[in-house]
């Protein structure tokens, strides 16, 4: 890409590597350096957490308010009615609406850390798109708004023909989330002054639909601006662990298991990370991710602190740190570990090992612990754990046991009373 940008947001955007696509850079540029750029993102609340995948942009959004514009956080309490189908081969479970609302709550948790909301012309917004789909006259809406979509066209959109070409089902219901998203963008940009639209690049044509509508219908100018769909240097989608997905709220995933998955990036993703998910300079980015050896492990270190710092806090990015040094450096417990608390009634009479690596999280089933204890993955107070038919009872756990899968991963058991 040759263009050059005279706006704060867009170099922060090309130099850090966060675009992947724009419908008109030097336009949008324009309007960025004119003023307090209202953008929004959207987010279906179909789970109570935002994870890993979603951090790229939502860091989008923190330096959009960082560079002076406006970022508004946009609930899909009405499209998740719905369910997007772009990246799906089969239709999302449908929520009830008690079920949506108490998601959005959860993902409130997370923009109210990395952005600052209010009424100041930079402020964030949160919004809530039920505010105005569930209001929709059904024939109204397609006399009026249906009419501006072409079903050829919107059969060439990639979350639709790679469901079509592998002769997978593609309900009605679904195919309308496009013609929803694309209202969103109509309304957000009639009612908040919204001009741009910002998503992952499998979004685009999500994206490109809502500039369409809102053109024809308000013949007003706006943009859209992807990101790329990131995965780690090995192929892995980002936001998935050994343990599953890597919650953004606490309570999901605590900040020592959050810190530990960013101690865990790969030699080859370091440097790329920093500069996406840090407010490090980029010169210190390219710097630590060329490290080599031992000392890439600083790096790594220096990325697990500042992500989990911007997330839960400095205090929670110390103590994490903390504990990765008495477990890893001196062999010990450590404060900070996931802890799995049961009582005498849990244990009864004894509760077998592999129940308890299952259920501290270090295995998804006993397949897997099983198969963890037979190929020396296993350890049990950092001995080598060997024999899958361990019963522990009350006496044995008197005291916090530690349970290990492999190296990195770790976990307490011990009586709540």
């Amino acid at each position: 890409m040759n263009y050059h940008p005279k706006s704060d947001f867009m170099g922060v955007m090309m130099e850090r590597g966060f675009m992947a696509d724009c419908t008109d850079y030097q336009a949008l540029d324009e309007a960025l350096l004119k003023g307090p750029v209202p953008a929004y993102i959207g987010y279906d609340a179909t789970a109570k957490s935002l994870h890993v995948g979603h951090l790229m942009n939502i860091m989008v959004l923190r330096w959009l308010q960082k560079t002076g514009h406006k970022p508004i956080t946009l609930m899909g309490g009405g499209t998740t009615k719905v369910g997007d189908p772009s990246g799906r081969d089969t239709e999302r479970s449908l929520l009830t609406p008690e079920g949506i609302n108490a998601n959005i709550e959860g993902l409130k948790q997370v923009f109210a850390k990395l952005l600052t909301y209010g009424d100041a012309p930079t402020d964030a917004l949160m919004l809530n798109n039920a505010e105005w789909l569930d209001e929709l006259n059904y024939l109204e809406f397609l006399r009026d708004i249906g009419r501006h979509f072409s079903i050829n066209r919107m059969l060439s959109f990639e979350s639709v023909k790679s469901r079509l070409d592998r002769e997978q089902s593609l309900s009605f219901l679904e195919f309308n989330y496009m013609i929803l998203q694309a209202y969103d963008f109509l309304e957000l940009n009639r009612r908040y002054g919204c001009m741009l639209q910002m998503g992952g690049s499998d979004q685009w044509g999500n994206i490109v639909n809502g500039i369409d509508l809102t053109r024809r219908v308000l013949e007003t100018e706006i943009f859209g601006l992807t990101t790329p769909l990131l995965t780690t240097s090995d192929g892995r989608k980002m936001g998935k662990s050994a343990g599953g997905a890597v919650w953004l709220n606490e309570d999901m995933l605590s900040a020592y298991e959050f810190w530990q998955f960013w101690r865990n990036t790969t030699d080859a993703d370091t440097g790329k990370f920093l500069k996406l998910f840090t407010e490090l300079p980029v010169d210190e980015c390219d710097r630590l991710g060329a490290l080599e050896g031992a000392e890439i492990n600083e790096a790594k270190i220096m990325l697990a602190n500042e992500v989990t710092g911007l997330l839960h806090g400095k205090a929670a990015a110390e103590a994490a740190a903390a504990t990765a040094r008495e477990v890893f450096e001196r062999g010990g417990v450590g404060d900070d570990l996931p802890t799995l608390s049961l009582t005498r009634e849990d244990v009864g009479d004894g509760i077998s090992i592999v129940q308890l690596i299952v259920r501290s999280g270090l295995a998804k089933s006993g397949k897997d612990a099983k198969r963890l204890i037979a190929e020396n993955g296993a350890k049990i107070d950092d001995a080598p754990l060997t024999d899958a038919g361990m019963m522990l009872d009350a006496g044995a756990l008197s005291a916090p046991v530690k349970l290990s899968a492999g190296k990195k991963r770790h976990a307490l058991v011990q009586l709540s009373d």
